[in-house]
């Protein structure tokens, strides 16, 4: 008896067959692990890899092929929602993905989370072409993907570009704008002030301080020594620095010859600092005072 090609196939299919249990719902379900395996640049192949080895197989009753049309479709998702996560005040008045408000804070304050030793590699450096192409070395230095580099790097100058001529202050246009939290909005208009200003962070003799180190200068930069500081009717308030004061740094510069009045400045600024903050206040002053050797080549002489 000939047996018809079509029952062939219903016959494999049926021994193929997995029982599974569909739901459909309009909710975007997105899991914050692969998300921030998709964040950190690991390709759909590493995710699963990294996902079998935390045994969600096990946890689940799953198998592998399972798995990977899930990190698949996570992925997918993921991409799409991408270029709403560059305008994050876009995310909220789109009908595509249907997000809970606080899982759509989730996905912008991770998307523009940064590694601070990537950061630290790009502090005070132009955020051009140039530097992107060199994104190689730095991903090698830091044990960064290239992938999330680069997006961390297009990060940085997506908000520089965004900010640099908003009137009103820094921190607040960019907490406004990209929906982030204080902290990071913080930790943002630091990137921005040092890429304004190309402060020399690369030197030698400050390369024992983190990224925590110069947020906090840049923020006693801004509160102080800005053209903001001195008029608040300014369009450009936190960006740049005042230039009454950068002309006054030329008298300063005996400091930086003089070890024993560098040393006595020195003590003079921790015992200006209130008790709370801790002993890292030493080292964020001795940052302030070889601040003056790294800015004092900008003024004119």
């Amino acid at each position: 008896m000939i047996i018809p090609d079509c029952v062939c196939v219903c016959v494999q299919a049926l021994r193929m067959a997995m029982e599974l249990d569909v739901f459909v719902g309009n909710t975007t379900i997105m899991d914050e692990e692969v998300y921030q395996l998709w964040l950190d640049g690991y390709t759909v192949t590493d995710a699963v890899s990294m996902r079998v080895r935390s045994g969600i197989l096990e946890q689940w009753g799953a198998c592998q092929a399972v798995l990977e049309s899930d990190t698949t479709d996570h992925y997918r998702t993921f991409q799409m929602a991408e270029r709403l996560l560059h305008c994050p005040s876009k995310l909220a008045n789109q009908l595509l993905f249907q997000i809970p408000p606080q899982r759509q804070a989730m996905l912008i304050e991770r998307y523009y989370a940064f590694d601070p030793a990537f950061v630290r590699e790009l502090l005070g450096k132009k955020l051009s072409k140039g530097t992107k192409k060199d994104l190689d070395d730095v991903s090698t230095k830091t044990g960064v993907t290239l992938k999330s580099c680069r997006r961390q790097f297009d990060n940085f100058k997506r908000v520089f570009k965004v900010v640099e001529e908003m009137k009103g202050p820094l921190v607040e246009n960019i907490k406004q704008h990209f929906l982030l939290s204080d902290r990071l909005a913080r930790d943002y208009g630091a990137i921005v002030f040092f890429a304004n200003i190309r402060f020399e962070t690369g030197k030698k003799k400050l390369q024992y301080l983190n990224f925590e180190d110069f947020a906090f200068c840049a923020g006693q930069l801004i509160q102080n020594w800005t053209v903001g500081a001195v008029d608040s009717m300014v369009e450009d308030m936190d960006v740049d620095l005042d230039k009454e004061f950068l002309q006054d740094l030329k008298e300063l510069k005996i400091l930086i010859t003089d070890k024993d009045m560098l040393d006595q400045h020195k003590r003079s600024g921790v015992r200006g600092h209130s008790e709370t903050r801790a002993h890292g206040c030493v080292d964020l002053c001795v940052c302030l005072c070889k601040s003056v050797s790294c800015v004092r080549d900008s003024v004119p002489v």
